[in-house]
C-alpha cells in the first residue's frame, strides 16, 4: 500500500472515524469517510467539524487536497484497499447492539476485492470479528476471509480533547484472523501511528479494549464510593487522593466525579459482563458493582445539593440551580451518556429550575429542561446553588467564587467559604 492512490474507506465519521480519516489523509491515502447521518456529511462537506480533535482548518485542508471525501454512499468507497469500521456499538436494554456493525459489513461486502483489508475498531465482545463480521463479509462478497481478503481488529483508543496522547502517538493494538491478516493490519497502522502492538488473535484484541475500560470503570467506582463515605466521615477525599498520589509505587490516582460518561465507561464494561454471562453463566461481579456505583453518582450529587440548600433554609423545589459544564469530561463537547443529563432530570423531578452554562456542548445534546444561559454576575446571583460538573478551561471561575451564594464543586477546581467539594 504505497502512495496516494491507495483508497481507504472509513465507515463512521464520529469521534473515532473522523480523526482517523484526517490522519490517513496526511499519510497519503485517498480517504472516503462514510456516515449514515446525512446532516453530519453535509457539515463535513462544508468544512465544519463537530469533533473536538479535528479543527475546521484540518478538515478544510483535507477537502482542498482532494484526498478526503465525505459521503453517505458506500459506492463512493468502491475499490478501497483498506476499510476501517468505526461505527457505534451501543447498549439496548443492557445488551450489545451490533446492528451498525452488521449493516457496515453488509454494505462493505458488496465492494470487497481480493487482497483488500478490513479492520473493525468498534468496541465489542470477544468473537465478534470472527463469528459475526467475517461471515457477513464472506456472504456478501463470495470471498473467503483470510484466503481472499485480510480481516483484523484494532481497538480504538481515542480520548477526546487529550492534546498529549493523540491518535498518532498512542500505541495501537492490532490483530488479524490469521498471520497474513495481522501483517496487513500492522503495515497499515504503521503508516499512521508511532507504535503498533500486535497481539495473537482478534479475540485477544477485543478483550484488551474491554480490560482497559473495565479497569478505569472499576477504579473510578472505587474512588467515587470512597468519596461518598469520606464525606460522611468528615474527611476531605481530595486531600486523601493527593496524599496517596505521593506514593511512587503500587498506587495509581483516580479522582471522584459526578458520574461517568462518553461511549466507553458506561457501555464497554457491560459488553464484557454480558458476554461473560452468556459464555459462562456467571456474573462479572466487579462490573456489576462498578455500574451500580457510577450510575448512582448523579443521585449523590443531587443529595449533596439538597443538603446544601437545606442548610441555607431553601427547599430544592422552586430553587434555581446553575450547572457549569454539561459534557462528560472537561474540555470536551461530548455529552454522550453525560452524568449531567441525570442530574438535570433529578433536579427537575424535585421541582428545581435548572439553568446551564456550557459553550462547548451544542444545544440539543441535553434535555431541554436545562435552560442555557451565559455565565454572568446576574446568572450567578440568581442561582440558589451553582454546581460545577465539568471544569472546562476558559471559564471565569474567579467570578463564580466571588458571586455565587453556594457552590458544589465536583471537580476540585474552586476555593472559598461558599464552596463545598464533592
Amino acid at each position: 500500500m504505497d502512495g496516494p492512490q491507495q483508497r481507504l474507506a472509513v465507515i463512521g465519521q464520529g469521534y473515532v472515524g473522523l480523526p482517523l480519516a484526517m490522519l490517513a489523509v496526511d499519510a497519503g491515502y485517498e480517504v472516503v469517510g462514510v456516515d449514515a447521518d446525512a446532516s453530519r456529511i453535509e457539515r463535513l462537506r462544508r468544512g465544519t467539524s463537530y469533533v473536538d480533535d479535528v479543527t475546521d482548518g484540518q478538515l478544510r485542508e483535507a477537502l482542498a487536497s482532494g484526498h478526503y471525501k465525505a459521503s453517505t454512499s458506500y459506492a463512493d468507497a468502491a475499490h478501497f484497499a483498506v476499510a476501517v469500521i468505526t461505527v457505534p456499538t451501543p447498549l439496548r436494554n443492557r445488551s450489545p447492539d451490533l446492528s451498525c456493525v452488521r449493516q457496515a459489513g453488509r454494505q462493505l461486502a458488496r465492494y470487497l476485492t481480493p487482497g483488500c483489508l478490513v479492520v473493525l475498531e468498534s468496541t465489542t465482545y470477544p468473537g465478534t470479528t470472527e463469528n459475526i463480521l467475517a461471515p457477513i463479509l464472506e456472504r456478501g462478497s463470495n470471498l473467503k476471509a483470510g484466503a481472499d481478503f485480510a480481516l483484523g481488529y484494532s481497538p480504538e483508543r481515542v480520548d477526546p480533547g487529550n492534546e498529549t496522547w493523540t491518535l498518532a502517538v498512542t500505541p495501537k493494538v492490532v490483530s488479524g484472523i490469521d498471520a497474513p491478516s495481522l501483517q496487513a493490519a500492522r503495515e497499515f497502522y504503521t503508516k499512521l501511528v508511532a507504535d503498533v502492538v500486535p497481539v495473537s488473535s482478534t479475540r485477544a484484541a477485543e478483550m484488551t479494549k474491554l480490560l482497559e475500560n473495565t479497569f478505569r470503570h472499576v477504579n473510578i467506582a472505587l474512588v467515587n464510593e470512597f468519596a461518598i463515605f469520606a464525606d460522611e466521615l468528615g474527611v476531605d477525599v481530595w486531600e486523601v487522593v493527593r496524599a496517596a498520589s505521593s506514593k511512587p509505587f503500587g498506587y495509581m490516582p483516580f479522582r471522584p466525579g459526578p458520574g461517568v460518561g462518553g461511549h466507553c465507561l458506561p457501555i464497554d464494561p457491560t459488553y464484557l459482563s454480558w458476554h461473560v454471562e452468556q459464555a459462562t453463566g456467571r456474573r462479572f461481579r466487579f462490573v456489576d458493582l462498578a455500574n451500580d456505583i457510577n450510575e448512582h453518582m448523579p443521585d449523590h450529587v443531587v443529595q449533596r445539593i439538597t443538603r446544601g440548600l437545606n442548610r441555607l433554609g431553601r427547599p430544592v423545589s422552586g430553587s434555581t440551580i446553575l450547572l457549569l459544564g454539561l459534557s462528560y469530561k472537561r474540555n470536551s463537547s461530548d455529552a454522550r451518556e453525560s452524568p449531567a443529563t441525570r442530574v438535570v432530570e433529578l433536579l427537575r423531578s424535585l421541582g428545581a429550575l435548572v439553568e446551564a452554562v456550557d459553550d462547548r456542548v451544542p444545544t440539543g445534546h441535553l434535555a431541554d429542561e436545562a435552560e442555557r444561559v451565559a455565565l454572568t454576575t446576574d446568572s450567578l446571583r440568581r442561582a440558589d446553588a451553582v454546581v460545577l460538573l465539568a471544569d472546562h478551561e476558559g471559564v471565569d471561575y474567579a467570578l463564580v467564587e466571588q458571586q455565587a451564594t453556594w457552590v458544589l464543586d465536583c471537580c476540585n477546581r474552586l476555593t472559598g467559604s461558599n464552596v463545598e467539594r464533592l
